[in-house]
């Protein structure tokens, strides 16, 4: 069925709880400036038009937080999410982290080391991301071959757009593992092996969505009822409101917990995946002609050529 073990990533998750608690701390922080803003607006808004103008100012407020959490998302993924895999791939590979330092210290130094900006990190993701919708491109493509409805071939390469979230991470987790001063060689490196090895990871991430999608989704129903308490005592009582807030209080829990569950597992899927293996000249050759994304970051890995962070 699946290549990993929920029991040691649920260990990795407890052995990580400080960075755990960081990751929650910013994520329920972040739901509960959505929160409070939107409330704002919507109060202001009911004050000038009742309803409807409840509804634009909630809407015009969280917007507005959207809008700062969309340039605020690289240093969140900078100082949160990359050094929390830097703890994780210390643990997975058995070292003890040094002393006189805390995990959350030790991890921003490693990425510190790798990427002395958020920028160049953010760049190297977004490079990856690209990269991941090009195999993704192409195992749908290998779909079309297959008998039964449009709607179900088209579910399925939905399915595969999504279990991207799942992978890049992974990715560097390699560059960060390798210990190389050339992480765009090192994320190279990882793209060709997880390219060799695309089957494996796709299926391990199809089981992964299910069980992170299906839990969200049972979050998201246990968080409707103090929502729909929280919509209640908002001006004009907007039955919309506790959807919005039931959302975004699963989606920090989903973030917070179950995404780092699911990097520890893809993690050791891949690691596993891997080893004893080295990139084929083959599949870099493929990637190098299918994606654009893939052509830039190896002549960033070759220094051949500068990419805009």
């Amino acid at each position: 069925m699946w290549d990993f073990s929920i029991s040691a990533s649920i260990g990795l998750m407890a052995r990580t709880l400080p960075f755990m608690l960081l990751r929650f701390a910013v994520y329920a922080g972040i739901a509960l400036i959505y929160v409070v803003v939107s409330a704002l607006g919507a109060g202001m808004g009911y004050g000038l038009g009742a309803a409807d103008g409840a509804l634009l100012g909630g809407a015009f407020g969280f917007a507005i937080v959207g809008g700062i959490m969309f340039w605020a998302r690289e240093y969140l993924f900078y100082l949160v999410k990359a050094g929390h895999i830097a703890v994780l791939v210390e643990l997975i590979d058995g070292r003890r982290l040094p002393g006189g330092k805390g995990q959350i210290g030790h991890g921003k130094d490693v990425v510190r080391e790798r990427f002395t900006q958020s920028s160049a990190l953010f760049a190297l993701d977004i490079l990856v991301k690209g990269v991941l919708r090009s195999l993704t491109g192409l195992a749908g493509g290998l779909l079309s071959f297959l008998p039964g409805a449009r709607q179900l071939r088209d579910l399925l390469r939905a399915f595969l757009r999504l279990a991207v979230g799942l992978i890049d991470e992974v990715i560097l987790a390699h560059a960060i593992r390798t210990g190389s001063d050339n992480a765009w060689a090192s994320a190279r490196e990882a793209l060709v092996l997880y390219g060799q090895n695309w089957n494996i990871m796709f299926r391990n991430a199809a089981w992964l969505m299910i069980f992170v999608y299906g839990l969200g989704f049972l979050i998201f129903l246990a968080m409707l009822a103090p929502s729909s308490l929280l919509a209640y005592w908002m001006p004009g009582a907007l039955s919309f409101t506790a959807l919005i807030f039931a959302l975004l209080l699963a989606w920090c829990i989903k973030t917070a917990v179950l995404e780092p569950f699911s990097v520890a597992c893809m993690m050791q899927v891949f690691f596993k995946a891997i080893e004893g293996q080295q990139p084929n000249t083959e599949w870099d050759a493929r990637l190098e002609q299918m994606s654009s994304h893939f052509r830039k970051l190896k002549s960033r890995a070759l220094g051949s050529a500068q990419v805009p962070a």
